[in-house]
Protein backbone atom coordinates (compact mmCIF):
# COMPACT_ATOMS: atom_id res chain seq x y z
CA UNK A 1 0.00 0.00 0.00
CA UNK A 2 1.30 3.25 -1.03
CA UNK A 3 1.84 5.89 1.53
CA UNK A 4 4.63 8.01 2.98
CA UNK A 5 8.18 7.01 2.32
CA UNK A 6 9.80 4.64 4.54
CA UNK A 7 12.69 6.20 6.88
CA UNK A 8 15.06 5.30 5.11
CA UNK A 9 13.63 5.31 1.27
CA UNK A 10 14.50 1.90 0.29
CA UNK A 11 11.52 0.71 -0.29
CA UNK A 12 9.90 3.87 -2.15
CA UNK A 13 12.79 3.92 -4.44
CA UNK A 14 11.98 0.30 -5.68
CA UNK A 15 10.53 -0.12 -9.38
CA UNK A 16 6.87 -0.59 -9.81
CA UNK A 17 5.71 -4.15 -11.94
CA UNK A 18 2.39 -4.37 -13.01
CA UNK A 19 2.00 -7.32 -14.88
CA UNK A 20 1.52 -9.96 -12.06
CA UNK A 21 3.15 -12.69 -14.41
CA UNK A 22 6.48 -10.47 -13.98
CA UNK A 23 6.35 -12.11 -10.46
CA UNK A 24 9.08 -15.06 -11.58
CA UNK A 25 11.46 -11.70 -13.36
CA UNK A 26 14.45 -11.97 -10.91
CA UNK A 27 15.18 -8.63 -12.04
CA UNK A 28 12.23 -6.72 -10.67
CA UNK A 29 13.49 -7.35 -7.11
CA UNK A 30 16.10 -5.97 -4.52
CA UNK A 31 18.01 -7.12 -2.30
CA UNK A 32 16.87 -5.88 1.39
CA UNK A 33 19.42 -3.99 2.80
CA UNK A 34 21.24 -6.41 5.95
CA UNK A 35 20.00 -3.81 8.90
CA UNK A 36 15.91 -4.16 8.18
CA UNK A 37 14.16 -6.54 10.29
CA UNK A 38 11.77 -8.98 9.46
CA UNK A 39 8.64 -9.62 11.17
CA UNK A 40 6.07 -12.77 11.19
CA UNK A 41 2.99 -13.70 12.85
CA UNK A 42 0.62 -16.41 12.73
CA UNK A 43 -2.22 -18.12 14.72
CA UNK A 44 -1.20 -21.23 16.85
CA UNK A 45 -4.28 -23.76 15.68
CA UNK A 46 -5.39 -22.33 12.93
CA UNK A 47 -6.98 -25.19 11.77
CA UNK A 48 -9.67 -25.76 15.22
CA UNK A 49 -10.64 -21.98 15.02
CA UNK A 50 -11.49 -22.77 11.22
CA UNK A 51 -13.45 -26.28 11.90
CA UNK A 52 -15.42 -23.97 14.83
CA UNK A 53 -16.87 -21.34 11.95
CA UNK A 54 -14.15 -18.75 12.95
CA UNK A 55 -12.46 -17.83 9.77
CA UNK A 56 -13.41 -14.66 9.88
CA UNK A 57 -12.09 -13.79 13.12
CA UNK A 58 -8.51 -15.76 11.92
CA UNK A 59 -8.34 -13.18 8.74
CA UNK A 60 -8.78 -10.21 11.02
CA UNK A 61 -6.02 -11.28 13.41
CA UNK A 62 -3.50 -11.64 10.21
CA UNK A 63 -4.77 -8.12 8.66
CA UNK A 64 -4.44 -6.59 12.29
CA UNK A 65 -0.56 -7.39 12.06
CA UNK A 66 -0.17 -5.05 9.09
CA UNK A 67 -3.01 -2.00 10.29
CA UNK A 68 -1.19 -1.97 13.77
CA UNK A 69 2.11 -2.09 11.83
CA UNK A 70 1.65 0.74 9.34
CA UNK A 71 -0.33 2.62 12.28
CA UNK A 72 2.42 2.59 14.81
CA UNK A 73 4.70 3.63 11.86
CA UNK A 74 2.16 7.20 10.92
CA UNK A 75 1.53 5.44 7.30
CA UNK A 76 5.21 5.25 6.33
CA UNK A 77 5.11 2.43 3.12
CA UNK A 78 6.57 -0.85 4.18
CA UNK A 79 6.60 -4.25 2.51
CA UNK A 80 4.01 -6.47 3.75
CA UNK A 81 2.56 -9.86 2.93
CA UNK A 82 -0.98 -11.48 4.65
CA UNK A 83 -1.31 -14.90 4.83
CA UNK A 84 -4.97 -15.42 5.86
CA UNK A 85 -4.04 -16.98 9.08
CA UNK A 86 -0.89 -14.36 9.73
CA UNK A 87 1.33 -11.77 8.12
CA UNK A 88 4.91 -11.19 7.17
CA UNK A 89 6.77 -7.42 6.54
CA UNK A 90 9.98 -6.19 6.69
CA UNK A 91 10.78 -2.93 8.46
CA UNK A 92 14.04 -0.33 8.58
CA UNK A 93 16.34 -0.38 11.56
CA UNK A 94 14.69 2.67 12.50
CA UNK A 95 11.58 1.92 12.44
CA UNK A 96 11.97 -2.49 13.94
CA UNK A 97 11.05 -0.54 17.88
CA UNK A 98 7.76 0.86 16.82
CA UNK A 99 6.95 -2.22 14.84
CA UNK A 100 7.92 -4.53 17.56
CA UNK A 101 5.59 -2.89 19.76
CA UNK A 102 2.92 -2.98 17.67
CA UNK A 103 3.63 -6.78 17.19
CA UNK A 104 3.28 -7.60 20.90
CA UNK A 105 0.21 -5.16 20.76
CA UNK A 106 -1.35 -6.94 18.07
CA UNK A 107 -0.17 -10.55 19.99
CA UNK A 108 -2.26 -9.60 23.41
CA UNK A 109 -5.12 -8.11 21.53
CA UNK A 110 -5.34 -11.16 19.62
CA UNK A 111 -5.68 -13.14 22.55
CA UNK A 112 -7.78 -10.72 24.88
CA UNK A 113 -10.02 -9.51 22.29
CA UNK A 114 -10.59 -12.62 20.05
CA UNK A 115 -9.82 -16.15 21.92
CA UNK A 116 -7.03 -16.79 19.69
CA UNK A 117 -3.39 -17.31 20.16
CA UNK A 118 -1.02 -15.49 18.29
CA UNK A 119 2.74 -16.36 17.78
CA UNK A 120 5.18 -13.55 16.53
CA UNK A 121 9.02 -12.99 15.88
CA UNK A 122 11.20 -10.86 14.43
CA UNK A 123 15.16 -11.23 13.00
CA UNK A 124 17.26 -9.02 11.31
CA UNK A 125 18.25 -9.26 7.61
CA UNK A 126 21.84 -9.72 8.59
CA UNK A 127 20.53 -12.63 10.96
CA UNK A 128 18.77 -14.47 7.66
CA UNK A 129 21.67 -14.11 5.44
CA UNK A 130 23.61 -15.65 8.00
CA UNK A 131 21.35 -18.49 8.04
CA UNK A 132 22.44 -18.59 4.10
CA UNK A 133 19.13 -17.42 2.70
CA UNK A 134 18.08 -14.28 1.47
CA UNK A 135 15.63 -11.31 1.66
CA UNK A 136 14.84 -9.90 -1.98
CA UNK A 137 11.62 -7.49 -2.22
CA UNK A 138 9.51 -6.49 -5.18
CA UNK A 139 6.13 -3.92 -5.71
CA UNK A 140 3.82 -5.01 -7.28
CA UNK A 141 0.88 -2.49 -7.97
CA UNK A 142 -2.69 -4.52 -8.86
CA UNK A 143 -3.80 -0.51 -9.49
CA UNK A 144 -2.68 2.73 -9.77
CA UNK A 145 -3.96 3.32 -6.25
CA UNK A 146 -1.54 0.76 -4.43
CA UNK A 147 1.64 -1.26 -4.54
CA UNK A 148 1.89 -4.56 -2.70
CA UNK A 149 5.10 -6.43 -2.11
CA UNK A 150 6.27 -9.57 -3.18
CA UNK A 151 9.23 -11.43 -1.86
CA UNK A 152 11.86 -13.67 -2.86
CA UNK A 153 15.06 -15.43 -1.72
CA UNK A 154 13.99 -17.97 0.54
CA UNK A 155 14.23 -16.05 3.89
CA UNK A 156 11.00 -15.20 4.32
CA UNK A 157 9.94 -18.71 4.54
CA UNK A 158 12.76 -19.40 6.87
CA UNK A 159 11.86 -16.84 9.02
CA UNK A 160 8.50 -18.03 9.45
CA UNK A 161 9.26 -21.91 10.02
CA UNK A 162 12.07 -20.72 12.75
CA UNK A 163 8.88 -18.71 14.35
CA UNK A 164 6.85 -21.38 14.19
CA UNK A 165 10.17 -23.84 16.48
CA UNK A 166 10.30 -20.78 18.48
CA UNK A 167 13.24 -19.11 17.31
CA UNK A 168 13.43 -14.99 17.43
CA UNK A 169 10.08 -14.93 19.19
CA UNK A 170 8.90 -11.61 20.46
CA UNK A 171 7.24 -11.80 23.59
CA UNK A 172 3.49 -10.18 23.95
CA UNK A 173 2.63 -6.84 25.51
CA UNK A 174 1.44 -6.50 28.74
CA UNK A 175 -2.49 -7.61 29.40
CA UNK A 176 -4.46 -4.92 28.02
CA UNK A 177 -2.25 -3.78 25.66
CA UNK A 178 -4.48 -2.18 22.83
CA UNK A 179 -2.51 -1.72 19.25
CA UNK A 180 -4.37 1.55 16.87
CA UNK A 181 -6.07 -0.89 14.70
CA UNK A 182 -8.15 2.36 13.02
CA UNK A 183 -8.98 1.82 9.81
CA UNK A 184 -9.78 -1.97 10.03
CA UNK A 185 -13.33 -3.28 9.40
CA UNK A 186 -15.01 -6.66 7.65
CA UNK A 187 -19.04 -5.11 6.92
CA UNK A 188 -19.13 -6.62 3.09
CA UNK A 189 -20.78 -10.34 3.15
CA UNK A 190 -19.42 -13.27 2.13
CA UNK A 191 -18.57 -12.99 -1.97
CA UNK A 192 -20.69 -16.13 -3.82
CA UNK A 193 -18.39 -17.39 -6.90
CA UNK A 194 -19.33 -16.33 -9.77
CA UNK A 195 -17.71 -19.15 -11.85
CA UNK A 196 -18.70 -21.86 -10.23
CA UNK A 197 -15.40 -22.05 -7.26
CA UNK A 198 -13.51 -19.88 -5.25
CA UNK A 199 -10.04 -21.56 -5.27
CA UNK A 200 -7.15 -21.01 -2.19
CA UNK A 201 -4.28 -21.90 -3.72
CA UNK A 202 -0.57 -22.40 -2.12
CA UNK A 203 2.51 -23.52 -4.05
CA UNK A 204 6.13 -24.19 -2.22
CA UNK A 205 9.30 -25.31 -3.66
CA UNK A 206 9.74 -28.75 -3.79
CA UNK A 207 12.77 -30.64 -2.77
CA UNK A 208 13.82 -31.37 -6.33
CA UNK A 209 13.31 -27.33 -7.19
CA UNK A 210 16.42 -25.16 -8.07
CA UNK A 211 15.46 -21.42 -8.36
CA UNK A 212 14.90 -21.68 -12.53
CA UNK A 213 12.52 -24.57 -12.28
CA UNK A 214 10.38 -23.43 -9.56
CA UNK A 215 10.06 -19.96 -11.11
CA UNK A 216 9.31 -21.84 -13.89
CA UNK A 217 6.69 -23.49 -12.31
CA UNK A 218 4.90 -20.49 -10.97
CA UNK A 219 5.29 -18.83 -14.89
CA UNK A 220 2.96 -21.95 -16.00
CA UNK A 221 0.61 -21.32 -12.43
CA UNK A 222 0.15 -17.87 -13.87
CA UNK A 223 0.01 -18.24 -17.64
CA UNK A 224 -2.64 -20.77 -17.02
CA UNK A 225 -4.55 -18.24 -14.99
CA UNK A 226 -3.64 -14.92 -17.18
CA UNK A 227 -5.04 -16.84 -20.30
CA UNK A 228 -8.37 -15.06 -19.11
CA UNK A 229 -8.24 -11.85 -18.45
CA UNK A 230 -10.22 -10.85 -15.12
CA UNK A 231 -11.71 -14.48 -15.04
CA UNK A 232 -9.89 -15.06 -11.69
CA UNK A 233 -10.67 -11.87 -9.66
CA UNK A 234 -12.70 -13.03 -6.87
CA UNK A 235 -14.61 -9.62 -6.46
CA UNK A 236 -16.61 -8.99 -9.32
CA UNK A 237 -19.06 -5.39 -8.30
CA UNK A 238 -21.99 -7.71 -8.91
CA UNK A 239 -21.04 -9.75 -5.98
CA UNK A 240 -20.12 -7.19 -3.22
CA UNK A 241 -23.23 -7.17 -0.84
CA UNK A 242 -24.10 -5.20 2.57
CA UNK A 243 -26.41 -5.97 4.87
CA UNK A 244 -26.68 -3.97 8.65
CA UNK A 245 -26.17 -5.25 10.81
CA UNK A 246 -22.74 -6.46 9.48
CA UNK A 247 -21.56 -10.18 10.23
CA UNK A 248 -18.53 -8.54 11.48
CA UNK A 249 -19.50 -6.02 13.50
CA UNK A 250 -18.18 -7.55 16.53
CA UNK A 251 -14.75 -8.17 15.52
CA UNK A 252 -14.78 -4.20 13.96
CA UNK A 253 -15.98 -3.29 17.55
CA UNK A 254 -13.37 -4.97 19.12
CA UNK A 255 -10.59 -3.50 16.85
CA UNK A 256 -12.02 0.02 17.41
CA UNK A 257 -12.20 -0.14 21.21
CA UNK A 258 -10.27 2.09 23.24
CA UNK A 259 -8.84 1.48 26.63
CA UNK A 260 -10.97 1.05 29.37
CA UNK A 261 -13.87 0.99 26.79
CA UNK A 262 -16.34 -2.19 27.28
CA UNK A 263 -16.63 -3.77 24.02
CA UNK A 264 -20.97 -3.41 24.60
CA UNK A 265 -19.98 1.02 24.66
CA UNK A 266 -17.88 0.63 21.34
CA UNK A 267 -20.29 -2.05 19.60
CA UNK A 268 -23.17 0.58 20.11
CA UNK A 269 -20.71 3.24 18.19
CA UNK A 270 -19.62 0.30 15.89
CA UNK A 271 -23.18 -0.34 14.70
CA UNK A 272 -24.04 3.43 14.20
CA UNK A 273 -20.72 4.20 12.19
CA UNK A 274 -21.70 1.26 10.10
CA UNK A 275 -25.75 1.73 9.40
CA UNK A 276 -24.63 5.06 8.36
CA UNK A 277 -22.20 3.38 5.68
CA UNK A 278 -24.67 0.85 4.84
CA UNK A 279 -27.41 3.67 3.81
CA UNK A 280 -24.71 5.87 1.79
CA UNK A 281 -23.38 2.68 0.06
CA UNK A 282 -27.14 1.24 -0.49
CA UNK A 283 -28.53 4.54 -1.69
CA UNK A 284 -25.02 5.37 -3.86
CA UNK A 285 -25.36 9.05 -1.45
CA UNK A 286 -22.40 11.42 -2.08
CA UNK A 287 -21.07 12.87 1.01
CA UNK A 288 -18.14 15.89 0.85
CA UNK A 289 -15.46 14.00 -1.16
CA UNK A 290 -17.13 10.63 -0.53
CA UNK A 291 -18.27 9.20 -3.76
CA UNK A 292 -20.10 5.43 -3.31
CA UNK A 293 -19.52 3.96 -7.08
CA UNK A 294 -15.54 5.27 -7.16
CA UNK A 295 -15.06 3.57 -3.42
CA UNK A 296 -16.30 0.66 -4.65
CA UNK A 297 -14.23 0.98 -8.15
CA UNK A 298 -10.98 1.14 -5.83
CA UNK A 299 -12.27 -1.17 -3.37
CA UNK A 300 -12.15 -3.87 -6.93
CA UNK A 301 -8.93 -2.68 -8.08
CA UNK A 302 -7.44 -2.78 -4.72
CA UNK A 303 -7.81 -6.37 -3.81
CA UNK A 304 -4.85 -8.52 -2.34
CA UNK A 305 -5.94 -11.89 -3.89
CA UNK A 306 -2.68 -12.58 -5.29
CA UNK A 307 0.77 -12.61 -3.94
CA UNK A 308 4.02 -14.11 -3.87
CA UNK A 309 6.56 -14.25 -0.51
CA UNK A 310 8.97 -17.58 -1.43
CA UNK A 311 5.46 -19.29 -2.29
CA UNK A 312 2.70 -18.44 -4.87
CA UNK A 313 -0.69 -17.58 -3.04
CA UNK A 314 -3.90 -16.88 -4.91
CA UNK A 315 -7.63 -16.31 -4.47
CA UNK A 316 -9.31 -17.63 -7.66
CA UNK A 317 -12.60 -17.64 -8.44
CA UNK A 318 -12.59 -20.47 -11.55
CA UNK A 319 -14.94 -22.52 -13.16
CA UNK A 320 -14.17 -26.35 -11.85
CA UNK A 321 -12.39 -26.53 -15.04
CA UNK A 322 -9.72 -24.10 -14.69
CA UNK A 323 -9.44 -25.36 -11.25
CA UNK A 324 -8.60 -28.48 -12.29
CA UNK A 325 -6.44 -27.56 -14.68
CA UNK A 326 -4.17 -25.68 -12.38
CA UNK A 327 -4.25 -28.90 -9.69
CA UNK A 328 -3.19 -30.93 -12.93
CA UNK A 329 -0.23 -29.19 -13.84
CA UNK A 330 0.98 -28.31 -10.11
CA UNK A 331 0.44 -32.43 -9.59
CA UNK A 332 2.76 -33.40 -12.42
CA UNK A 333 5.23 -30.79 -10.93
CA UNK A 334 5.25 -31.84 -7.45
CA UNK A 335 5.76 -35.79 -8.60
CA UNK A 336 9.04 -34.17 -10.63
CA UNK A 337 10.29 -33.02 -6.86
CA UNK A 338 9.59 -28.85 -8.42
CA UNK A 339 6.94 -27.83 -5.93
CA UNK A 340 4.70 -28.79 -2.79
CA UNK A 341 0.77 -27.16 -3.25
CA UNK A 342 -2.14 -27.53 -1.28
CA UNK A 343 -5.69 -26.10 -2.84
CA UNK A 344 -9.32 -25.78 -0.97
CA UNK A 345 -11.93 -24.93 -3.29
CA UNK A 346 -15.19 -23.40 -1.40
CA UNK A 347 -18.64 -21.86 -2.79
CA UNK A 348 -17.59 -18.04 -1.57
CA UNK A 349 -14.65 -15.39 -0.38
CA UNK A 350 -14.16 -12.93 2.17
CA UNK A 351 -12.67 -9.69 2.61
CA UNK A 352 -11.19 -8.04 5.35
CA UNK A 353 -10.62 -4.23 4.63
CA UNK A 354 -7.94 -1.33 5.51
CA UNK A 355 -9.50 1.73 4.73
CA UNK A 356 -6.84 4.69 6.75
CA UNK A 357 -9.56 7.30 4.85
CA UNK A 358 -12.28 6.63 2.93
CA UNK A 359 -11.80 9.70 0.92
CA UNK A 360 -8.23 8.69 -0.28
CA UNK A 361 -7.71 5.71 -2.97
CA UNK A 362 -4.41 3.55 -1.21
CA UNK A 363 -7.30 1.53 0.99
CA UNK A 364 -6.26 -1.86 0.64
CA UNK A 365 -8.99 -4.88 0.97
CA UNK A 366 -7.11 -8.71 1.98
CA UNK A 367 -8.99 -11.30 0.29
CA UNK A 368 -9.47 -14.76 1.08
CA UNK A 369 -11.67 -18.09 0.81
CA UNK A 370 -14.92 -17.92 3.19
CA UNK A 371 -14.68 -21.66 4.30
CA UNK A 372 -10.62 -22.10 5.46
CA UNK A 373 -8.93 -20.24 2.18
CA UNK A 374 -5.36 -20.15 2.26
CA UNK A 375 -4.97 -21.72 5.75
CA UNK A 376 -6.47 -25.14 4.93
CA UNK A 377 -5.02 -25.03 1.28
CA UNK A 378 -1.52 -25.10 3.23
CA UNK A 379 -2.75 -27.47 5.38
CA UNK A 380 -3.15 -30.34 2.92
CA UNK A 381 0.32 -28.37 1.68
CA UNK A 382 1.60 -30.15 4.82
CA UNK A 383 -0.41 -33.10 4.33
CA UNK A 384 0.52 -34.14 0.78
Amino acid sequence: MDAKPASDGFYAALPVFSDFTQVTDETCFRALPDDWVIGTADIVGSTKAIAQNRYKAVNMAGAAVIVAVTNALAGRDFPFVFGGDGASFAVSAADAASARQALAETATWVNEDLDLRMRIGMVSVAGIRKQGHDVRVARYAPSPNISIAMFSGGGLAFADAAMKRGEFAVPPAPPGAHPDLSGLSCRYELIPSQRGQVLSLVVAPGPKATPESFRAAVQAVTEIVERTPDASRPLPGQGLKIKWPPQGVDLEARAARRPGESIGARKAKVLAKTFFFFLIMHFKLRVGRFIPEKYTGELIANSDFRKFDDSLRMVLDCTPELAGEIEDYLKTAQADGIVRFGTHRQEAAMMTCFTPSPTSANHVHFIDGADGGYATAAGAMKAS
